[in-house]
C-alpha cells in the first residue's frame, strides 16, 4: 500500500497462480473475493492504473495524456460483448475494447478480454483445478464467477463511462472514469512512499499495541497515514478493502483494525470498503 509503483505492477503484469495451502491467497493477487464479486475497492485500483498511464509520458500535452489514460482504463476493464445480444440488451456505451489490443498488449487481448476479466477467470480456474489448496468457501465460488461475473462486470464497465454530468438516474452514485481521472490528476504520479518510522514512534506503538494485532499492520497504517496526510486535514482516507487485499486476508478489516485502540488511531465507520482515520497525537 505504500509502494504505489509495485501496486501498479500488480495490476498490469501477468498474475502468478499458486498457493501453499488453504490459507494462502497468493493466487488472488492484490484483490479479495469481495472485490471480484461485489466490486468493492476498485476505485483505488482504477486510480492507481490511471496515474500510471497518465504520467507515463510527461512530454505529451495534458489532454493527450488524459485520453491515453482513459483508453488504458477501457482496455483493462474490457469484457467481450455477448454473442447474441438482443436489441433490448444493447447499451449506450460498449464494454468490448478489443480494438485497443495493439496499443495496450498487456491490458486486453485480441478477443476483448481485459486484464481484470482474464485474471478473475484465471482465479476461478485455479480454484477448480486445486480444491486441496483453496478454502471450501472459495472453492464454492468458482462456478459463480464463471457463470455470473462477465454479465455483472459488463454492466459495471458501462456505468464507468456514464458522463459525470449525466442527468439520468442511471448515472447517480456510481464510480465513473471521469471521477478516476480527476483523482489521478490531483494525486499526481505514482510514488514509493515506503518510510522507516522513528524509533520513538515504534516504541510508543509497541507499548500500546494489542497482542492480537501484528506490529507490522500498525506500522504500515501509521506509515500510510504520514505519507498521505493532506496539509488541510488531520484525516486520511483508508481504503479498507484494498488493505485486506494487501495483507491477503480479511483479518485486517474483521479482526485487526477494530482491535486497534484509539490511543493509536481513531477512525470513522467504514462505508463500502472505505473509511477515514487519523493517528493519535500521542503516537506521533
Amino acid at each position: 500500500m505504500l509502494n504505489e509503483l509495485a501496486e501498479f505492477r500488480a495490476y498490469t503484469e501477468p498474475p502468478v497462480y499458486k498457493a501453499a495451502g488453504k490459507r494462502d491467497t497468493t493466487y488472488i493477487g492484490r484483490f479479495t473475493m469481495d472485490m471480484i464479486l461485489d466490486f468493492n475497492g476498485l476505485a483505488r485500483v482504477l486510480t492507481v492504473l490511471a496515474r500510471g498511464y497518465l504520467f507515463a509520458d510527461a512530454d505529451e500535452n495534458l489532454r493527450a495524456r488524459i485520453n491515453y489514460a482513459r483508453r488504458a482504463l477501457c482496455a483493462w476493464c474490457s469484457v467481450p460483448d455477448k454473442k447474441k445480444a438482443s436489441p433490448k440488451e444493447e447499451w449506450q456505451f460498449k464494454s468490448d475494447f478489443r480494438e485497443l489490443h495493439g496499443e495496450f498488449l498487456e491490458l486486453v487481448d485480441e478477443d476483448g478480454m481485459g486484464w481484470f476479466c482474464r485474471h478473475v477467470h484465471g482465479i476461478a480456474r485455479f480454484m477448480k483445478n486445486n480444491p486441496d489448496k483453496v478454502s471450501k468457501t472459495a472453492y464454492g465460488k468458482a462456478d459463480v464467477i464463471d457463470k455470473e461475473f462477465d454479465a455483472a462486470w459488463r454492466k459495471k464497465v458501462v456505468q464507468f463511462q456514464v458522463p459525470i454530468f449525466s442527468q439520468g438516474t442511471s448515472g447517480a452514485w456510481v464510480l465513473r472514469f471521469d471521477d478516476v481521472l480527476a483523482d489521478a490528476l490531483e494525486l499526481g504520479p505514482l510514488r514509493n512512499n515506503s518510510i522507516d518510522l522513528p524509533d520513538d514512534i515504534l516504541n510508543r506503538m509497541e507499548a500500546l499495541r494489542p497482542e492480537k494485532v501484528p506490529a507490522e499492520v500498525i506500522r504500515i497504517l501509521l506509515a500510510y497515514y504520514i505519507a498521505n496526510k493532506p496539509e488541510d486535514s488531520e484525516w486520511v482516507v483508508l481504503p479498507v478493502t484494498n488493505f485486506d487485499a494487501y495483507f491477503g486476508s480479511t483479518m485486517f478489516s474483521r479482526k485487526w483494525l477494530p482491535a486497534i485502540p484509539e490511543s493509536i488511531i481513531m477512525r470513522e465507520r467504514e462505508r463500502l470498503g472505505v473509511a477515514r482515520f487519523r493517528a493519535s497525537q500521542s503516537i506521533l
